[in-house]
């Protein structure tokens, strides 16, 4: 028996809204294809970004989104993307696929993107490969309303107003395909590079500095020591990942229990990092005024058979829902550190919400965990005590539930639940202190599945989608539940 207790009036703080936050790299068909289709395409869309995927995206209620990488970022020169389309530089993308990037895809075009979806551009420079004055002078470009060589270039360019830029990467994975640097050296130049990162006018800027990777305590022990100062959020990198190696992922759709098993496992450690991670932070910043943004997560198979492998494309199944579900109640339930979280990716890319193949579009199962969870969006998260059941497998265990809540402004509670056992339902005894609940006004939303590979395809769009959860019984201001294997609920209590 599973047992929580949900204290909808003790309050642990505020659930920034940009833990659902998004990312999109020039990887394989993310942005082209999957994006950008360009103005003159037969799929319908908006001055060059195709109309269903913005449509789809909208409904998310995105809060902030990342461009243009990845390690993309660090060998993207921004002034290549600038000015008329049919003049700019074409490039090779070394790291993903080795195919010609035209640069159609640009500043003004992702600006563009961010204002069609009412989210905040989070643009991620290149230290790796660029120079102090490149990096300053985009800043100026975006941001600058007077005088200028970069504001007149601007509005040369289209665009009379500056732009507001909230979020801004100094660098990317700079400890691998950013540069490979000592944690020492990069401190410096983040340091450097960041001075010229300026506020014009009324913009100000959320220096974002380029953090460690997975279980690396020591890069955030340097960074923290030597920059904490010049930053205010420091970034982690975290794929959940089922094999022992990077050459040992696994099928997206083809595994056996063992792997959705270890896949659980791998994602229940994301607790661990946070917590660790934020240790070494609180000793430099016991005020938490540096967020910890977690740039980079999800899921990470195999490509598709028969796809470009350095495309990155897989298959999003009811096991990537759980994933999702387990890392926004992980990072919601530590909303007091981390400030940021952008899934890895958006369209055609790893974990991604959207497929797409020429004109048609599905959504995927994390997909609908992103709808069902909007509700969590700068809500206040509510104290949880529990004693979790477990899920055993060949002699291995792990928690089966996991659970976050949160009250929003008008007063609703929403209780997330994550029942991550393959094969066993899970008996929950959830007990409401501070609010009274009845039948009248409650209700649910669960994303199941039968098999444990099921997954949405062109032809079979809503094989994994949310339906009305009603598997409860009030009594007392105890809701009984019974969970499904492999699903995910949200509960609404107005």
């Amino acid at each position: 028996m599973n047992k929580v207790i949900i204290n909808t009036d003790i309050k642990k703080g505020k659930i920034n809204k940009n833990l659902y936050g998004h990312f999109a790299e020039h990887l394989g068909r993310c942005i082209y294809e999957g994006i950008w289709v360009g103005e003159d395409s037969t799929i319908p869309n908006t001055k060059g970004i195709r109309n269903d995927v913005l449509a789809a995206l909208k409904q998310l209620k995105i809060p902030v989104l990342r461009w243009p990488g990845g390690c993309f970022a660090d060998e993207y020169h921004w002034k290549d993307g600038v000015g008329p389309r049919e003049n700019r530089k074409r490039m090779v993308n070394t790291h993903w696929g080795g195919v010609v990037e035209n640069n159609h895809f640009g500043t003004h075009e992702f600006m563009l993107l961010c204002e069609l979806l009412e989210c905040d551009p989070y643009i991620c420079g290149n230290v790796g490969s660029g120079t102090v004055q490149e990096m300053s002078e985009w800043v100026e470009y975006m941001t600058f309303e007077g005088e200028s060589p970069m504001a007149n270039w601007r509005r040369e360019n289209g665009r009379e107003e500056p732009w507001k830029l909230t979020y801004f990467g100094v660098g990317n994975e700079n400890w691998g395909c950013g540069g490979n640097m000592r944690p020492e050296y990069y401190a410096d130049l983040y340091r450097q590079y960041q001075t010229y990162v300026r506020n014009y006018g009324s913009n100000k800027v959320y220096k974002i500095a380029g953090g460690a990777n997975s279980f690396d305590y020591n890069w955030t022990e340097v960074l923290m020591k030597n920059a904490h100062f010049y930053m205010d959020g420091l970034s982690l990198h975290y794929y959940t990942v089922p094999g022992d190696t990077w050459n040992e992922k696994g099928s997206a759709t083809d595994f056996h229990e063992g792997e959705w098993f270890k896949t659980m496992k791998k994602a229940l450690r994301m607790e661990e990092l946070i917590t660790k991670h934020g240790t070494i932070m609180d000793k430099f910043d016991p005020e938490k005024r540096v967020g910890l943004i977690i740039d980079e997560w999800g899921t990470w198979f195999d490509v598709e058979p028969g796809t470009n492998p350095g495309f990155l494309y897989q298959q999003n199944t009811i096991r990537d829902a759980l994933v999702a579900g387990v890392n926004f109640n992980i990072f919601q339930n530590h909303c007091d550190r981390v400030q940021m979280a952008n899934i890895a990716q958006t369209v055609n890319v790893l974990q991604a919400m959207i497929l797409t193949e020429g004109e048609k579009m599905v959504v995927t199962p994390t997909y609908h965990v992103f709808d069902m969870f909007k509700v969590h969006q700068d809500a206040e998260l509510l104290a949880v005590d529990s004693t979790l059941g477990v899920y055993e497998y060949n002699g291995e265990t792990l928690q089966q539930v996991s659970v976050s809540a949160s009250k929003n402004a008008e007063g609703k509670v929403h209780i997330s639940l994550c029942n991550m056992d393959h094969q066993n339902e899970a008996a929950l005894e959830l007990a409401l202190r501070g609010i009274n609940v009845d039948d009248k006004n409650l209700y649910g939303a669960i994303l199941t599945a039968s098999s444990m590979n099921a997954h949405n395809t062109f032809e079979q769009p809503d094989e994994v989608k949310p339906v009305e959860f009603n598997k409860f019984a009030v009594t007392d201001k105890k809701l009984a539940v019974k969970l499904p294997p492999m699903s995910v609920v949200v509960l609404t209590i107005q």
